[in-house]
């Protein structure tokens, strides 16, 4: 929510300099209408025409004609209130394609009642047309509410404002423009698909789909305690460091580690043809999008890595986040650096390679662009530990053609398999939904294979 006040017409000076007061008559002259200019032109016409014919009443004529719009705009200048404003978005984050509400509302603060107000909100074109209202005479302390909505196709972060409030006399003769300081920030985030539950690392650690637990204890002797707390056990009271320390203190249980999972997008701009809503791009920058939100509802900590090596939500404990409270904050921190993802200037993944040499990235989903020999070699040494590793590969050629995948693009979905990816081709307009099941079949089958392998 954003208030702002704007002061229209004059307010008088507190040191008594009159300065002020000319440059805002000046002002005020210099918002006369056509119309206004118009009656004051033909009063200047009708003067002199009266001065050259000899006609007095011509002249009262054109007297009152050129009186009138200096007269309206004086008025209007020395017209004496104040109003407030308030823009309220609901939601302020938007996927594409959705619509937001923009709420307005006017409070004079005054104790004089306004005039007629035309009220304007600036708005990017790709958020649709500019809004315009007409209000009504607001009373003393009286307010005014109305909205207007604003839809997007494309991400980012567009402003809405300043807000503009025009000021006319009843006669429309003279009219002012005042504009509010303050604005607000449209966020439109990619769109996002509900992905179906399949079991793509169930030897990874994790509260859903396998656990992995650290013992907090090995011993009597290796105990390390921590403070009581409401609901705990009593049984798990160790009474030896409560002695110790003067405070019930209890053992800690083997504590569950969150499972992890790493989001790799490629951003290269090599890698990706076309421009759109409908891109390769967009479509895999939605997808990481949905797989983030995925991710996090099932209980992971995740992070999002792009090619140029940088991690979202940061860099401290690896860049991972989503634990608890975290949550959230971590899913709007990533849909908000999804919003205004581009294009970046590398060749490679090498960056993105040297990030995850550790190994420790556990689940593994990549939305790779198009890789030559070099970049799938690449791709097929990235080590992993724990985890399995999902890449949806997008080949710009058959994006913009709309044919099936080549063979050169065959060749490196075979690599990156043999490397123990389960590597899927993206053919345009699908539905990530339908390749997550997929994935989902192809790593169970993965697995099982692996399984009778070593039993033979």
């Amino acid at each position: 929510m954003t208030t702002a006040a704007a002061q229209q017409g004059h307010a008088p000076s507190g040191n008594g300099d009159d300065g002020d007061d000319r440059g805002g008559l000046r002002v005020a002259l210099a918002g006369l209408t056509t119309r206004g200019r118009s009656f004051l032109a033909a009063g200047v016409a009708a003067g002199v025409c009266a001065y050259v014919l000899g006609q007095a009443d011509l002249l009262r004529v054109g007297l009152l004609l050129a009186a009138l719009p200096l007269v309206c705009a004086v008025v209007l200048h020395r017209t004496r209130y104040r109003v407030a404003g308030t823009r309220r978005l609901s939601p302020h984050r938007v996927e594409t394609g959705t619509e937001a509400r923009v709420h307005l509302r006017m409070d004079n603060v005054s104790r004089l009642p306004t005039g007629l107000l035309m009220l304007q909100d600036h708005v990017p074109h790709m958020l649709g047309p500019r809004p315009r209202f007409v209000l009504d005479r607001v009373e003393a302390g009286g307010r005014r509410e109305v909205s207007y909505r604003v839809r997007s196709d494309l991400r980012g972060r567009f402003p809405l404002g300043p807000l503009q409030l025009r000021l006319n006399d009843p006669f429309g003769m003279c009219e002012l423009t005042r504009s509010f300081r303050a604005y607000d920030t449209l966020t439109v985030i990619p769109r996002t698909e509900a992905l179906p539950p399949v079991k793509l690392a169930g030897e990874s650690a994790g509260y859903g789909d396998g656990q992995q637990r650290s013992l907090a204890l090995a011993g009597d002797d290796d105990i390390i305690p921590r403070a009581y707390r409401h609901g705990d056990d009593l049984r798990r009271v160790h009474w030896r460091s409560t002695a110790r320390y003067g405070e019930l203190m209890v053992r800690r249980e083997e504590q569950p580690q969150r499972a992890r999972c790493t989001v790799l997008l490629d951003t290269r701009r090599i890698a990706y043809e076309g421009g759109g809503p409908d891109s390769a791009f967009e479509w895999a920058v939605s997808g990481a999008a949905s797989v983030l939100v995925h991710m996090l509802e099932r209980g992971y900590s995740v992070r999002l890595l792009t090619d140029t090596g940088s991690t979202v939500p940061g860099e401290g404990a690896e860049g991972f986040a989503g634990s608890g409270q975290d949550a959230a904050e971590a899913s709007g921190l990533m849909m908000d650096t999804l919003a205004v993802v581009d294009h970046s200037d590398g060749a490679g993944l090498s960056r993105a390679y040297d990030v995850l040499r550790g190994g420790h990235e556990g689940l593994l989903v990549a939305f790779l662009g198009d890789l030559d020999e070099e970049q799938a070699e690449l791709a097929a040494r990235t080590p992993r530990r724990g985890g399995a590793a999902i890449a949806f590969v997008l080949d710009s050629g058959t994006w913009l053609t709309g044919g099936a995948v080549t063979g050169a693009v065959e060749d490196r979905l075979r690599r990156l398999r043999e490397a123990g990816w389960t590597a899927i081709a993206v053919p345009p307009g699908t539905r990530l939904s339908q390749l997550w099941q997929q994935a989902g079949g192809a790593h169970t089958q993965a697995s099982a294979a692996d399984t009778y392998g070593g039993w033979s």
